[in-house]
């Protein structure tokens, strides 16, 4: 089955500004940032590949009406998170929405797996989130309440799968900080929710995963196909948006498979 086309936009976000992490090249960040220029935001954009931040930028800024920064960030350094935040304020003077969008994969069984395989993805997919999500929280605090952020999780939070530990074990962190951080964050006035995407296909996946693998993960989804960048960017758009007004602590599957 072939994917449906994108929707039209709705300004569902017109007037807000929003960050979001790893937003470089084609994948769930850069279509999450595209959908939200179209839906009326400003954007801040953040990766730690610069050139590819850049090129990404550039892309987005020719879309009609397009308000976009790229501020470099490696989600791993707390002063770093700190400057995205301070150039993310000064550029556009507010922020209203944070989606933690960074993530480190790979594939190592556990009896094989080094003690720098497991931190180098805990600290970026776990611990970075943790250390956007605070800043988050308190930017919205200090700037009298509001606001919402997005975790990006993953169904390998509570599906097991082969050589995937340490990624699983992030994203199924991932998804315990954004439920107790959304009941230390309600007395703001702040929404924290999560996406839990399940085969998403973009280029750069098509090169690091093989044909029949691919083809195998799509075969266990209900509708016979990965979903697109933005159909997960959509779900992102809806918790950041006023239609989520009463959701918070949550994490929504994006997904068809089946068990």
């Amino acid at each position: 089955m072939t994917a449906p086309a994108e929707p039209a936009p709705h300004a569902l976000l017109t007037g807000r500004t929003a960050l979001v992490t790893a937003a470089a090249g084609t994948g769930i960040g850069a279509a999450t940032a595209r959908r939200m220029l179209r839906e009326g935001a400003r954007v801040v954009l953040s990766d730690r590949h610069e050139r590819r931040l850049e090129t990404t930028r550039a892309e987005l800024a020719e879309l009609p009406g397009a308000q976009v920064l790229a501020v470099p960030c490696d989600v791993t350094d707390e002063q770093q998170v700190a400057e995205l935040f301070a150039a993310a304020t000064a550029e556009f003077g507010r922020l209203d929405v944070v989606v933690n969008n960074a993530g480190l994969g790979g594939t190592a069984a556990i009896q094989d797996m080094t003690d720098e395989q497991w931190d180098g993805v805990l600290d970026v997919t776990l611990n970075g989130t943790f250390r956007c999500t605070r800043a988050a929280i308190r930017h919205f605090r200090d700037a009298g309440g509001g606001g919402a952020v997005v975790n990006n999780a993953s169904v390998v939070g509570w599906r097991a799968q082969a050589g995937q530990a340490h990624y699983a074990a992030a994203k199924a962190g991932v998804m315990a900080l954004t439920r107790c951080a959304a009941l230390d964050a309600a007395e703001f006035g702040v929404r924290v929710n999560a996406v839990a995407p399940s085969l998403v296909l973009h280029p750069h996946l098509a090169k690091v995963t093989s044909a029949p693998l691919l083809a195998e993960l799509e075969s266990r989804e209900a509708f016979g196909r990965s979903a697109e960048p933005w159909e997960v960017a959509n779900t992102i758009v809806f918790l950041a948006s006023d239609y989520a007004t009463y959701l918070t602590g949550e994490v929504l599957s994006v997904s068809s498979q089946h068990p």
